[in-house]
């Protein structure tokens, strides 16, 4: 459904191999990108820039070197393509469009992201105001699916939805090729999208609680006022449980945030750390969406992430032990712990914003 392509002059030639451009590509090494025929259109000469108007054609094997002197071709060598399947719903019909894009570490996550960007961009329910709810999934063999759920507002205008669509799918993509432990073989991607011809999002304006005191195991509720664009107020009700492991006398925090603040506390240092394939797609597949309120009770006990797992609350004891057991390379300590996690059910539009509120326990 569409086509992105560059070309170069041929240098020498024969039946299994070719080499073109007399300079990099980008100077990548090894590669495996697809090679096609092209067909010259028309030629425009000049003196400051000669360039031509041409078609790529059929796929006659592959680039595998890109090297300062020019690249290798090899005939007859099937390149590896991630195939994608996209489906934009909101229209009249659905509209399912399918590429392939090249599999390359460095370049896939930006052809990806351009790949989405385009398809969402050129149909006719695109617009300023649009918010897109997505669902899909990325196939990577051997592994679990990574799940991608989310949906796209443009907070100020400046930065179009579709925008933010494609940079998330495309940051998803470079995180499972940036691990270092082993070369992902990902074999597919799909999309669906359902868009919405208004901007649907919100401001977590306030937040409180019904009480400023509590004992353990009681239940207690939070108000959470959101804002939307150009909307009434609307105000949510999350019921929140005090854990029974609550000390008297202390406080507790209850963070009430979207799911990227969420999502960043989580991670904390650990956010640069890069994990193995599989606990890469397990962070991946535990991140929150941002069309919900998020209500999490936080106290002063260490938390310990090991690769994707979370240990929360950890006695001290422990977590001397588990530090002499493991490097500093694989266990990341916080300095507190969420000990439960509450949410909405999924709202109508992007949530942004956040609140922390003291909880004193009697």
């Amino acid at each position: 459904d569409m086509d992105i392509a560059a070309t170069c002059t041929v240098t020498y030639i024969d039946p299994q191999h070719l080499l073109a451009c007399g300079h990099p590509l980008l100077q990548f090494g090894m590669i495996n990108l697809p090679m096609t025929k092209a067909e010259v259109l028309a030629t425009l000469p000049s003196p400051l820039n000669a360039f031509k108007i041409v078609n790529a054609t059929e796929t006659v094997g592959s680039f595998v070197q890109d090297r300062h002197t020019g690249i290798l071709g090899e005939f007859g060598r099937k390149p590896e393509m991630i195939p994608v399947t996209l489906t934009i719903h909101g229209g009249t019909t659905a509209k399912t469009f399918h590429y392939e894009v090249l599999n390359n570490a460095r370049l896939s996550p930006v052809a990806i992201s351009t790949t989405v960007f385009n398809a969402l961009h050129g149909v006719n329910e695109y617009g300023d105001q649009t918010t897109y709810a997505m669902r899909g999934d990325i196939s990577v063999e051997g592994f679990p699916e990574v799940k991608l759920q989310d949906m796209f507002s443009s907070a100020d205008g400046m930065q179009p939805a579709a925008m933010l669509a494609a940079a998330s799918i495309g940051g998803s993509f470079g995180r499972i090729y940036d691990n270092p432990y082993s070369t992902p073989d990902i074999t597919g991607l799909n999309l669906d999208f359902e868009v919405s011809n208004d901007r649907r999002w919100a401001k977590l304006e306030s937040a409180r609680t019904d009480v400023n005191e509590a004992r353990p195991g009681d239940e207690i509720t939070v108000e959470v006022l959101l804002r939307p664009y150009r909307g009434e107020a609307v105000i949510e009700h999350v019921p929140v449980r005090i854990p029974t492991s609550a000390s008297k006398g202390s406080t507790l925090r209850i963070l009430v945030s979207d799911g990227d603040m969420l999502d960043r506390l989580r991670r904390g240092p650990s956010a640069a750390q890069k994990l193995d394939l599989a606990s890469t797609i397990g962070v991946l597949n535990k991140q929150h969406v941002n069309n919900r309120v998020y209500v999490s009770v936080l106290n002063e006990d260490p938390e310990a992430m090991v690769a994707d797992k979370v240990m929360p609350a950890l006695p001290l004891s422990v977590m001397n032990v588990m530090d002499g057991m493991r490097g500093p390379e694989d266990m990341t300590i916080l300095g507190q712990s969420s000990v439960s996690e509450t949410a909405t059910a999924p709202l109508d539009f992007v949530v942004s914003g956040a609140q922390l509120l003291p909880i004193t326990i009697k």
